[in-house]
């Protein structure tokens, strides 16, 4: 085998984040493409050092004519790797991207909970990293989106948390591209990333390139380490408003929330939102949008009755003294 730098790279760095345990049981997420069989290749390298069990889970979305002949050749790369191959084929051609990403996240917890396997690894890099950073800020998601594709991932199910891991954060899908050229791996072209009905597509072929062009060569590892910084301070927002929500929110006999004032008001804003924001993700019948977090916020210096217009649902909230109920 040869040890290139890449190897060396994401060896040490498995090592410094704890990411994949010596003698895990791991079930690589492959599609065919540059990064994920850079992923499953460096993983297959790294196993006599590591002493994992390693196996190879592929997503028929049914989306493409050759999607079938995909499957197959990902299925014939396990073989020749002889390590356990499972083939999932959706039954409905999923509408959309998100209920595509949600499908498959499903059978990987599946797979892994009646299998077996400790976590499942995923192919994203730096690159896919920065496009999930524009493609979250054009949608207005806040600091939550911009710490977008962390190392590691939890997907809670009915058998307990499966955790997702992405070794290759640290790289660039050139730095991919170039591994698979160096090591002869047969890359198969997913024609779906061609086709600019998606909008990721146009991030990545047409944003990226010319931010590369007139803004920053580097943009790829500069959104990226953005991306990780918020991690860190997502994360730590998140604990403080867990601690205030239990102090400030509760319900009252006749079924209405409630948020105590005094508190309320004396915390930075950042939490007031988060606050507000993980209330109203309970009582509405949909994801609150920024429109609705500032109108209950701005409840915590108004004057008493003053009330809102109805919320989605027909949920109204108002001011009686010390608190602000939503009912």
């Amino acid at each position: 085998m040869a040890w290139t730098p890449i190897h060396a790279q994401v060896h040490t760095l498995l090592r410094s984040r704890i990411l994949l345990p010596e003698g895990a049981a791991i079930l690589m997420a492959v599609s065919g493409g540059q990064d994920s069989l850079c992923m499953a290749q460096l993983l297959m390298d790294l196993t006599p050092h590591w002493g994992w069990s390693l196996a190879i889970v592929h997503c028929d979305h049914g989306w493409r004519s050759d999607s079938a002949a995909n499957a197959m050749h990902v299925e014939q790369l396990a073989h020749r790797w002889q390590i356990p191959f499972f083939l999932e084929r959706a039954q409905l051609v999923k509408p959309t991207e998100a209920d595509a990403r949600s499908w498959r996240y499903g059978v990987f917890a599946t797979l892994a909970n009646t299998q077996g396997y400790d976590c499942v690894v995923t192919g994203h890099t730096a690159t896919d990293r920065a496009e999930t950073v524009l493609y979250n800020l054009l949608r207005g998601s806040g600091a939550d989106g911009i710490q977008a594709l962390s190392w590691r991932r939890s997907l809670s199910t009915a058998n307990g948390d499966v955790w997702v891991i992405r070794p290759l954060l640290a790289l660039t899908r050139q730095d991919t591209g170039q591994f698979c050229h160096d090591f002869e791996l047969s890359v198969w072209h997913d024609s779906s990333n061609d086709d600019w009905h998606y909008r990721r597509n146009r991030i990545r072929q047409q944003l990226m390139p010319y931010l590369r062009s007139h803004f920053n060569p580097n943009v790829e590892n500069t959104l990226a380490q953005t991306a990780e910084i918020f991690t860190a301070e997502v994360a730590y927002l998140e604990t403080q408003t867990v601690q205030l929500y239990h102090d400030v929110v509760g319900t009252l006999d006749d079924g209405s929330w409630y948020i105590q004032r005094s508190l309320f008001q004396s915390a930075p804003l950042a939490l007031q939102r988060r606050v507000a924001r993980r209330l109203l993700q309970t009582a509405l019948p949909q994801p609150p949008n920024f429109g609705h977090i500032e109108k209950l916020v701005t409840l915590a210096n108004a004057p008493n009755r003053t009330q809102t217009d109805p919320f989605p649902g027909g949920l109204r909230a108002w001011v009686e003294h010390e608190l602000i109920k939503l009912r």
